[in-house]
């Protein structure tokens, strides 16, 4: 995906007010070289932010006459009104080995034996993964293929199969599940009430055994 960007002189909260007010969201752009202030228009950024790609691939960003390679770092939105306030990219090369979350896309799922066959439950326990390896390898997202899914299964970190030179981040010894697969509960049927007859208006109720009474 490619954007355009536009040379940042003022800098500052006052210089950034303004620019918010024209319709701009103020931003910088930082890595293998010096940093620049940098301001993009709003609306075009904003739509942007929608598309998963623009978050987990390799951006072109054309400033002042040239074209870079980045990647979309952070980005503040307003407290309660959808505006941008700040965006921050990093300039990335073939050699740049990064840390990034990509988003993960799952298929198969009603085809696998746990929901077909077992009626089972799938949850998808993660959404996105966080990879590590070169800008030149990092995909736009990670597909799961669930159609061999049995009951009782979990996916974890460590099954996911990726290519050379690509690995999962971990903290330290742990292996998150990604995808769990549950059976449902089923629903106990609970048993009527037992119906007490009341007695009819005008007339007692029965009385107790003429035996009980005796004793």
């Amino acid at each position: 995906m490619r954007f355009t960007a536009y040379e940042r002189a003022q800098q500052g909260t006052g210089a950034s007010r303004r620019l918010r007010h024209a319709g701009k969201v103020p931003g910088i752009v930082y890595g293998a070289g010096e940093p620049k202030t940098i301001e993009l228009d709003h609306n075009a950024l904003f739509f942007a932010l929608k598309k998963e790609a623009f978050h987990s691939s390799i951006l072109e960003m054309e400033l002042g006459g040239r074209v870079e390679k980045v990647l979309l770092r952070d980005f503040q939105m307003h407290a309660y009104k959808p505006q941008v306030m700040h965006v921050d990219f990093q300039r990335v090369d073939e050699t740049t080995r990064l840390r990034k979350k990509v988003p993960l896309h799952f298929t198969g799922e009603e085809q696998s034996p746990a929901v077909k066959t077992d009626k089972c439950l799938v949850s998808h326990v993660a959404t996105e993964v966080e990879l590590e390896c070169l800008a030149s390898q990092l995909p736009e997202f990670i597909t799961i293929d669930l159609s061999h899914l049995v009951k009782g299964q979990s996916l974890h970190a460590s099954d996911l199969k990726l290519p050379a030179g690509i690995k999962v981040v971990r903290r330290g010894t742990l292996n998150p599940v990604i995808v769990a697969v549950t059976v449902p509960k089923e629903e106990v049927e609970e048993a009527p009430a037992p119906v007490v007859a009341k007695p009819e208006k005008g007339k007692p109720a029965k009385k107790k055994d003429e035996k009980q009474n005796k004793k």
